[in-house]
């Protein structure tokens, strides 16, 4: 039975990302590591987007960079300058790629395709059982979500749920520098429903079709309402597909474990999942530096906690939107009519002030989020 120091399952966004801060740490040269995911990372799967000030650790696969973000909703359309922030996407196949081509050249570290088919405790030591065969290790980081989990009293589980298209253009009709962060004026018809528009050059964009509700919709759905919204929004455009991609978020306040002994539980898997917005990249990256800082200079891990009153304010959207008290298309407009964009950056990064949310709280109406926060605490 083959033992590590360090066990990492599933090789998406969060385990990458741990384990590119342990290629980049020198104390981490002679653990022995293994990475353990069901297949290769080969495509262009996934896209992830997040607001950044500075450069970040992944700067230099960055694909694109916006600094004005467009808002639209029914009688209200604005642009928005994001300054200090950048709006940035990278691509899942240049992420891939970077992380794998270092993960090469490592002599310590491992990398098997195998189903992760379970992770236990096996007297204290993290054990893990792969395409039949059993592992150890000192600490396992696990990202992969076996199942769904089980909720209690006033826990939520919504989807956001979304179907993209890369499309290219013969005239130039996209601006680059400008991309579109929340566009309502798609149909509502499947719920609460927004689309994005990313554009790469003038003639080239991904553009996205995004709901938030509990159940998903059939693939021909998806394309039925990019194909109104383009149409909508350019009219008789002449264009050519040329990507395609689907995902799926869990927008939650179920509490996660974020520790099990040595199992600890990063991404999606260990809460790392904003609840009240789906965004994940940036809390994966804190995550990932606090874990690599403690390891390497021998401190007990202490992960990324949420502030309490962040889970509540997640919680209370999370009821508002599960219980149709308000629709999206309302909620989000009063939030970007009414407060400064880095601030509702800040909001959502949890690193706002109490000054800052009592402002942002104070622009959302009243009645249906009370009633939502008194169902919440009591």
């Amino acid at each position: 039975m083959a033992h590590y120091d360090y066990i990492i399952a599933g090789s998406g966004c969060a385990g990458l990302s741990l384990l590119m801060r342990m290629v980049e740490n020198e104390n981490f040269s002679d653990k022995k590591i293994l990475l353990v995911d069901r297949s290769p990372k080969n495509n262009n799967d996934r896209t992830w987007c997040f607001w950044e000030k500075e450069n970040g650790f992944f700067e230099d696969i960055v694909f694109k960079k916006w600094d004005k973000l467009w808002f639209h909703a029914d009688g209200y359309s604005s642009l928005k300058h994001i300054f200090p922030y950048k709006y940035k996407m990278i691509r899942g196949i240049d992420f891939y790629r970077h992380c794998f081509s270092r993960i090469a050249r490592q002599k310590n570290i491992t990398a098997i395709y195998q189903p992760v088919e379970r992770i236990f405790n096996d007297d204290l030591e993290p054990c893990m059982i792969m395409g039949g065969d059993k592992v150890t290790a000192k600490y396992i980081f696990n990202s992969v979500q076996f199942e769904k989990p089980v909720l209690k009293r006033k826990e939520f589980y919504l989807l956001q749920h979304f179907a993209g298209w890369v499309i290219e253009t013969k005239e130039g009709v996209f601006i680059p520098g400008e991309a579109t962060l929340m566009d309502f004026t798609v149909t509502q018809k499947n719920g609460n429903a927004f689309a994005y528009i990313l554009p790469f050059s003038s003639t080239k964009a991904l553009i996205e079709y995004t709901l938030i509700t509990d159940t998903l919709l059939q693939q021909k759905q998806y394309e039925e309402a990019l194909y109104k919204y383009i149409d909508k929004k350019f009219s008789s455009l002449n264009y050519t597909i040329i990507e395609k991609e689907f995902g799926v978020i869990p927008m939650t306040n179920h509490v996660f474990p974020g520790a099990e002994n040595n199992i600890i539980h990063i991404g999606t898997a260990g809460g790392q999942t904003k609840a009240s917005s789906g965004y994940t990249f940036q809390f994966i990256q804190k995550q990932s530096e606090i874990i690599v800082e403690s390891l390497s200079e021998n401190k007990a891990l202490s992960l990324v906690a949420r502030k309490s009153r962040f889970d509540f304010y997640d919680s209370i959207l999370l009821n508002v939107l599960a219980t149709r008290k308000l629709s999206a298309e309302k909620i989000f407009q009063h939030l970007f009519r009414k407060n400064n964009i880095t601030d509702i950056f800040n909001f959502l990064d949890n690193d706002s002030s109490l000054l800052q949310e009592l402002k942002i709280i104070g622009s959302l109406p009243v009645l249906p989020f009370l009633r939502a926060g008194v169902q919440q605490l009591f």
